[in-house]
């Protein structure tokens, strides 16, 4: 099998498939790229795969970031043991999330953060889209690999952890801005940093980074609420971890500065917190990075998908996944919706672990209790 293309590293449990090192090679090609890391979890998707590290010198991409600008993780320890979850509380556990945390929309509108309020989009539509759908989309899960659960630690204390984005800004922000942007072969558009038009992207982009932040906020405050009132369960606010795998970011790597992009990747300095989720089956890490600077200082977003979601739904029978998810609390009845969750249409996280080990310290390991997941 062929190298990697000069300006490209990888830290990889398995070789790199066919269409996904063809990806590579067409983004390697813009001269503009500097630099690519190849994240364990790399698996393909839309002109640039998830998993990738892009480093350009003036150009902005909005396919090397994604549309769920800003997704992430947060999580809190809560000052409970994990055997308060049980046959007797797991139900209205899952049942007061769903209340509290919807995954598509609230049923009426709330009045969004002030940090929030006081932004201004580049477009009036954008502006919409912040004001009109923000204000019932702010705290609400989304679908897909979002999800929000009870894992405990090796000690057996419960964590509170969310994975979630920025819902239809993000989205809205990519779509408009991918408009304005210019081919530059690849499949791959851009715009200069130091235009107009790039500034708004920017500006727009740090939006809905801010959106999926307090979003997350938000989520984990109601949840909290939840299981204080359902088990007097309170957070330990000051134990919170947070970080963001979809961005774009200004950043000198050896000596030299640089747009750095990160899809489904973590920024992973050194001592920087950050969380890694496994499958809503798995066990998830907290880690700390380890500032590699082949790496462009960064670590995979969480396992990867081993199967595509079609794939998935043909290959995998809801008997299978109710055995993988055995011991975790989950809603069977969503079980035949959830197929394409189960774990093993993802990679398996300890492989993608220890293809990382130079990128992140495991700080912290969380096994799975509760996973409440949207659809």
């Amino acid at each position: 099998m062929s190298t990697l293309p000069e300006k490209t590293q990888a830290w990889l449990p398995e070789p790199l498939s066919a269409e996904v090192r063809s990806s590579v090679e067409r983004l390697a090609r813009v001269d503009d790229v500097q630099r690519i890391a190849l994240m364990p979890d790399v698996h393909l998707a839309e002109n640039v795969c998830v998993g990738a590290v892009v480093a350009s010198r003036a150009g902005l991409y909005p396919d090397a970031v994604g549309g769920d600008i800003g997704c992430g993780m947060a999580s809190v320890r809560l000052g409970a043991h994990a055997g308060i979850v049980n046959r007797h509380s797991a139900g209205r556990i899952l049942q007061a999330f769903a209340d509290r945390v919807p995954t598509n929309r609230h049923r009426t509108k709330r009045p969004l953060p002030e940090a929030l309020a006081a932004l201004r989009l580049s477009t009036p539509a954008l502006q919409k889209a912040l004001d009109k759908s923000g204000a019932v989309q702010l705290g609400t899960l989304g679908s897909g690999n979002h999800f929000l659960e009870l894992q405990a630690d090796e000690g057996g204390t419960l964590w509170l952890t969310v994975h979630t984005g920025s819902r239809g800004l993000g989205p809205a922000v990519r779509q408009h801005h991918l408009k304005q942007a210019e081919a530059v072969g690849g499949g791959l558009r851009a715009l200069r940093a130091d235009s107009d038009a790039g500034r708004a992207y920017l500006s727009d982009h740090d939006a809905a980074v801010l959106f999926a932040e307090l979003s997350r906020r938000a989520i984990l405050t109601a949840a909290v609420d939840a299981l204080g009132q359902l088990l007097q369960v309170e957070a330990e606010w000051e134990s919170r971890v947070t970080c963001s795998h979809n961005f774009v970011r200004r950043e000198t790597h050896d000596g030299e500065a640089l747009w750095v992009h990160r899809k489904g990747a973590m920024s992973a300095r050194q001592g920087e917190p950050g969380i890694i989720p496994g499958s809503m089956g798995a066990e998830s890490f907290i880690v700390s990075g380890r500032g590699l600077p082949g790496a462009l200082c960064s670590s995979s977003h969480g396992a990867g998908r081993a199967l595509s979601r079609g794939a998935a739904r043909q290959r995998i029978t809801v008997q299978k996944l109710e055995r993988e998810m055995d011991g975790v609390w989950f809603d069977e009845g969503m079980a035949k919706r959830l197929l394409d969750e189960a774990p093993s249409a993802y990679k398996p996280i300890t492989a993608v672990m220890r293809a990382q080990k130079e990128l992140t310290r495991i700080e912290t390991r969380l096994r799975p209790v509760l996973s409440y997941k949207g659809v």
